[in-house]
């Protein structure tokens, strides 16, 4: 019989297809004598019923008449073989996903035979035939729609009591191969996407309810595992772990994408689960602690590490209430989070908390030439305390005042992942403007556009009022709706926050936020491009009122231009002062396309990362000209940042091209001719006026 099976004759014709069958039929018992032929006889059938569905509707009316299907079940019963199941799978799958006739998709769905195959009992010690199994699932939810998801279920009393296809697929959902994982996940959406109500239903009691916790749990899991690799990189920045933080970080933001189509999928009660659980499981217990500066040995995620994950969770996870209790959160004390938190993960190390590094004078801090005194001067006129702003390590009131001490006393990568988390704030649609002028982070014209709206509908129409944003009604109005989401934080998570002071309104919080990035801006220790994440935040913030930005400022920003202009006139007796005024236009106009970005110049995930040591710094000494023309870059995009933001606090527009008093004509050899050289090079007895470029340098530079 086998070798007959070999015969010359028309491979894609009914002929072939009903002797497959036929010989599939006299089949008792597959083994190793006969599974290769019932192997290629079910691959032929699974091509011959797609060559018909596209050219000939008589092959799947044979294949009905036939009842082959119940044949595949007999056949899966009869094998000793992984082999044949396997084929077995790939078969369904091949038909499934290639079948376009409707009246076709809808028989192979309306017998048992496919419940049963989805139920069956398969050997998935086997790797290769999981991977065939789910492949077979996912097609199946391919096709799922209103009418045929009917066919999958048991229901009684009009409510779904037994799904399989959905049970047996989630078993899988956490597995170690990440393509399982991906084809689980797309089955569930598959199915999320009918919109059948009594299957929406199933699916969010439990105990298939677990999945969207254990979800979670495992999300938890991931973030975790991330914070061990970022730790080990802040111990050691030579280690090689660039490439499995990358790794980590794409499946971290790929499980809160879909978290996201979960919850867009439209369930009723999913988003609000989902809410609860990345609440409950991890940024109470988890990110929010760590985000204290005194941070306890016991914090088990590191705050860099905490900072990234909020703002991928705001960026990424659509859901209002989610947003606006992350944000109510942050007005409140870190014991509040501590004393509450009972999750703790059995067996855990914790890793090392990235701390802030302290100047060795206690008493005076120095930032880029300014003394704290001088900060302290600045504070007086205002109605926040320089001390309420710079930490020393203390304790601090509120998580947001912990987010603002990061960027007047943290190190770079502290820094950049406060103005993050600001800007990722700021950028969240799904917060309410309330939040954002609690935060501090309100932009002005959405204020004046608020306050201009209330007057038009009446609620306040004197001018007075209209622009005074320390009102007592603004103020009022602002109290009133934060501590309805402090109670609310309160009454759903157990996290007792104490309203703010009496008296605070939403313009002392902007002064703080404003006043803390000015003092961002006479660091020295800090890296040009995390000075750039700050700038683009201040434009964000630019008041139009000047009881907000005030002289004092003003004046702490210019004396921070004057000592960076005159650390620029000393690259001009450096190494590369012919390269001084290009430098300065080009990192100009990449310094205004940044600020006027509609996003910060860098991602969130950067903070993962130490910042990037150029590689001639362990190799070439500290006077090489490599190092002092990186020197004099880094001064360069310093000098232009303060210089921009300095015509933004003076509400000018900024010009496309740098204010530099040389002529943008200068051929290249106007050096040669400066100093009073030709083609053919010096005189005998000629004087050489080398100094005069050098002044030429000097005047562009003041020129700005």
């Amino acid at each position: 019989m086998w070798s007959s099976f070999w015969r010359s004759r028309d491979r894609f014709s009914l002929d072939e297809l009903r002797y497959l069958i036929d010989q599939l039929q006299k089949v008792q018992i597959v083994n190793d004598v006969n599974k290769d032929f019932v192997i290629e006889a079910l691959r032929s059938i699974s091509e011959l019923i797609t060559y018909g569905d596209q050219h000939d509707s008589n092959y799947f009316e044979f294949f009905m008449e036939r009842q082959v299907m119940g044949e595949f079940v007999r056949i899966l019963k009869v094998s000793r073989t992984v082999s044949v199941s396997r084929q077995l799978l790939q078969t369904m799958s091949i038909m499934i996903q290639n079948l376009k006739s409707e009246h076709a998709i809808y028989y192979l769905f309306s017998n048992e035979h496919i419940n049963f195959l989805i139920t069956y009992a398969f050997d998935f010690k086997n790797e290769e035939l999981l991977s065939y199994y789910i492949s077979f699932l996912r097609a199946i939810s391919v096709k799922l729609d209103k009418n045929t998801i009917s066919l999958f279920v048991k229901t009684q009393n009009e409510e779904v009591v037994s799904f399989p296809l959905y049970v047996e697929a989630i078993r899988f959902a956490f597995h170690e191969e990440n393509m399982i994982r991906t084809a689980v996940r797309a089955l569930a959406l598959n199915v999320y996407h009918v919109g059948d109500e009594s299957v929406n239903r199933f699916v969010v009691k439990a105990p298939r309810a677990d999945y969207f916790s254990n979800l979670l749990t495992y999300f938890r899991k991931q973030c975790i595992d991330l914070n061990g690799l970022v730790s080990e990189t802040l111990k050691n920045p030579d280690s090689d772990t660039t490439t499995a933080i990358l790794a980590a970080v794409d499946e971290i933001e790929d499980d809160l994408y879909y978290i996201s189509d979960v919850i867009s999928a439209g369930i009723p009660d999913v988003g609000r689960l989902i809410t609860d659980k990345i609440m409950q499981l991890l940024i109470l217990p988890l990110l929010l602690p760590s985000l204290q500066l005194d941070a306890a040995n016991d914090i088990q995620i590191g705050a860099i590490t905490s900072l990234y994950l909020l703002c991928c969770i705001l960026r990424i996870v659509k859901i209002k209430d989610l947003a606006n209790t992350i944000a109510a959160a942050l007005f409140c004390s870190p014991e509040a989070f501590i004393a509450d938190s009972e999750t703790k993960l059995n067996g855990y190390v914790p890793d090392h908390v990235h701390e802030i590094q302290q100047p060795e004078n206690e008493n005076v801090i120095e930032v880029n030439g300014c003394s704290k005194q001088i900060m302290q001067s600045l504070s007086s006129s205002s109605q926040v305390r320089t001390e309420d702003i710079i930490s020393k390590g203390v304790s601090h009131s509120t998580l947001r005042d912990a987010l603002l001490s990061y960027i007047t006393v943290g190190d770079d990568l502290q820094v950049l992942g406060s103005l993050s988390m600001l800007a990722t704030l700021l950028q969240t649609k799904e917060l309410d403007e309330i939040m954002l002028d609690a935060l501090g982070i309100l932009p002005q014209r959405k204020q004046h556009k608020k306050l201009l709206l209330q007057a038009l509908v009446g609620e306040d129409s004197r001018e007075d009022q209209l622009f005074s944003l320390g009102s007592s009604s603004i103020r009022d109005e602002f109290n009133c709706e934060l501590d309805g989401y402090l109670q609310t934080l309160k009454d759903q998570y157990g996290v007792a926050c104490s309203s703010l002071e009496v008296g605070t309104t939403p313009s002392a919080h902007r002064f703080q936020v404003l006043h803390t990035l000015v003092s961002l801006f006479c660091r020295s220790n800090i890296s040009p491009e995390t000075l750039w994440d700050g700038g683009w935040l201040f434009r964000q913030l630019l008041p139009y009122s000047e009881a907000e930005f005030n002289s004092q400022h003003l004046k702490l920003l210019k004396d921070s231009y004057k000592n960076c202009t005159c650390a620029l006139l000393e690259e001009t007796r450096g190494t590369w002062p012919d390269l001084l005024v290009s430098i300065l236009r080009d990192e100009w106009k990449k310094c205004k396309r940044a600020m006027e970005a509609s996003s910060p110049p860098k991602e969130p995930k950067c903070i993962l990362f130490p910042l990037e040591k150029s590689s001639a710094d362990d190799v070439l000494p500290s006077e090489s000209s490599i190092i002092a023309g990186e020197k004099m870059c880094k001064v360069v995009k310093v000098f232009v940042l303060l210089h921009q933001l300095h015509i933004f606090s003076l509400g000018r527009a900024l010009p496309d091209q740098p204010p530099t008093c040389l002529p943008s004509d200068i051929p290249e050899n106007s050096r040669a001719r400066t100093a009073g050289l030709d083609a053919s090079g010096p005189k005998l007895g000629a004087e050489l006026r080398l100094g005069l470029h050098l002044r030429g340098v000097k005047n562009a530079i003041f020129a700005f």
